[in-house]
């Protein structure tokens, strides 16, 4: 958000006002290992991208000082040639303030919306495992939706949602801070909240305009435990569905103005991950691999496309959710800019924690181990104290500094807590891990040193955001590892978003092979593809769920008239 982040036009502003709510803000800051980020970007090679040079060299997914120096596709030099002149003003400004031993933490956050698309771009920028493909978000679709973002949160707001608007956070594999924290909706305005989490934010509010309060109210109907079946098309057009209720009614839906397809991506289908996947080890990505996702995201709505004649795009390229329970699968939650990511074997750093989510994965697949069938098994470590939720628990952030305690009791096969060496062994060796639980504290050691020190880690493993140590840094600035109640949870990568899916266009019309419109045929959300390369950024799919579902019911009320 504009108002918690630097501004060139009053650059050495603490505050700023935002204008929706007429409330004060204190600027955001910095985080450690973000201006490095931001030079590198300031120097960018500006000339086309050179996929040649993959060829005789080892492409490492993430590794921007080198693949800045390879170029940029055509389509997104505007962007950042934009972007630089951005960062440049910015690094003007912060420079002198850094020459001075001002910390990076106490320097105004930088983040733009060129930023963000930029990112967006080379944090989906991939190949092939073979080498034969590369992949990229489509810049006008990335720029629609990410431009597009910034009217969701006061749309939302206006229709009972509340934010924590003091504060912007990061999740895993989002590479900035630029979440907005969502904490529930109080619809009827008495204070006090109807539902929290991503339900209360996001959809309790929609649902209840869609149901109750929006002037079409009254027409308006959702049917749950009930399964399309098809598409129904006359003379080329699509004008419904036919489905099937949970006791066996089937019923045919007939649309007055258009079908839009939002049933999400195939990530529990595993069997269609693994027969569409051209960019993991199969060694790593196998039928018995786990999901983050609920049962009934198994692609049906992509299949229904392709049965009207749909193209699909990006289809081999699954993401892996790097922080998953080894128990079940289910997505732990949190971010990387706190903690230390641990190989089991040699008690090391392997990742650069702050990393995009398939850069993790694929560090966790070499590096961790195997237990009880779960590939990629590694220890994240950090300090107790630390809150590492999406934010978790969602009441934890009463104001943006305020936290409660959060609890400290094991959870078997997910988090343990320890204060010694010997208790980590005990923890380790029930898991199979041969490290030595002393090398692990040294080291968070040797990190916690690094950070503190303003430097980058010394044991050559990058970390491109860091928001604190694992260690304890006491008021009077002594520093404390043994003896400190230090977190361990148990996780490994399993699947969690498909970025591949049916072909779409600004409006959100579905496209086949010729790039031609199925008439009356639409579709947004993760069932779609070309918004996110081979890489999805964190906390990118809701931005682009709401985008691309209002987008399409726009083109489909403006078809009608409306």
């Amino acid at each position: 958000m504009p108002y918690l982040v630097w501004d060139p036009a009053n650059p050495d502003a603490t505050e700023a006002t935002w204008e929706y709510d007429g409330k004060t803000y204190p600027k955001v800051m910095s985080v450690q290992g973000n201006i490095d980020v931001l030079k590198t970007i300031a120097n960018w090679s500006e000339e086309p991208f050179d996929e040649a040079y993959y060829a005789t060299h080892e492409y490492v997914a993430g590794e921007i000082d080198d693949i800045s120096l390879r170029g940029v596709h055509a389509d997104y030099l505007p962007v950042l040639k934009e972007l630089k002149k951005e960062i440049n003003a910015y690094l003007a400004w912060a420079q002198p303030k850094l020459d001075k031993g001002i910390p990076e933490s106490q320097i105004t956050l930088f983040s733009t919306n060129n930023l963000h698309i930029f990112q967006t771009y080379y944090g989906g920028l991939r190949k092939t495992a073979d080498g034969s493909e590369w992949i990229y978000g489509d810049v006008e679709l990335v720029t629609q939706f990410i431009e597009g973002g910034y009217e969701l949160k006061t749309w939302l707001e206006d229709q009972g949602a509340v934010f924590n608007d003091g504060v912007q956070l990061t999740l895993i594999g989002a590479l900035w801070h630029r979440e907005n924290v969502n904490q529930g909706c109080d619809i009827d305005g008495d204070g006090k909240m109807e539902a929290t989490g991503n339900w209360g934010s996001y959809f309790l509010p929609t649902k209840t305009t869609l149901l109750e309060t929006s002037p079409t109210a009254s027409q308006n109907k959702l049917l749950t435990r009930t399964t399309v079946k098809s598409l129904v098309t006359e003379n080329g057009k699509v004008v419904g569905v036919t489905a099937e209720r949970y006791d066996g009614t089937k019923l045919t839906a007939k649309a007055n103005g258009g079908v839009v397809i939002t049933t999400g991506g195939y990530a529990a289908n595993v069997e269609m991950v693994v027969e569409n996947n051209t960019y993991w080890d199969s060694e790593y990505v196998t039928k018995a691999i786990k999901t983050t996702n609920r049962s009934s995201l198994v692609g049906s709505g992509i299949v229904m496309g392709e049965e009207v004649g749909a193209a699909t795009t990006g289809m081999g390229f699954p993401q892996m959710m790097p922080i998953s329970w080894i128990d079940n699968g289910n997505l732990a939650f949190g971010g990387g800019q706190y903690a230390v990511y641990i190989n089991p074997t040699t008690g090391k750093r392997f990742v650069n924690e702050y990393a995009e989510r398939d850069v993790l994965s694929l560090g966790e697949f070499a590096n961790g181990i195997t237990y009880n069938g779960v590939k990629g098994v590694f220890m994240e470590i950090t300090n107790a104290k630390t809150a590492i939720g999406y934010p978790y628990p969602y009441d934890t952030y009463v104001s943006p500094v305020e936290v409660k305690e959060l609890s400290t009791d094991d959870v078997e096969s997910r988090v343990y807590f320890f204060t010694s060496p010997e208790e980590l062994g005990e923890i380790m060796k029930e898991y199979g891990m041969s490290a030595d639980p002393k090398t692990v504290y040294e080291t968070i050691r040797a990190y916690d040193a690094s950070i503190m020190a303003g430097e980058q880690p010394s044991d050559g493993v990058g970390k491109s955001s860091a928001s604190t140590t694992v260690g304890t840094v006491k008021e009077d600035g002594s520093y404390a590892l043994e003896g400190e109640l230090l977190r361990v949870r148990l996780m490994a990568p399993s699947t969690h978003h498909t970025m591949g899916g049916l072909v779409v266009d600004l409006d959100r019309h579905v496209l086949n092979a010729n790039g031609e419109v199925i008439e009356g045929l639409y579709a947004a959300g993760e069932v779609t593809g070309g918004f996110h390369g081979g890489n999805r950024l964190g906390g990118n799919a809701i931005i682009e769920i709401f985008v691309s579902g209002r987008t399409a019911a726009d083109t489909i009320a403006e078809s009608m008239g409306k």
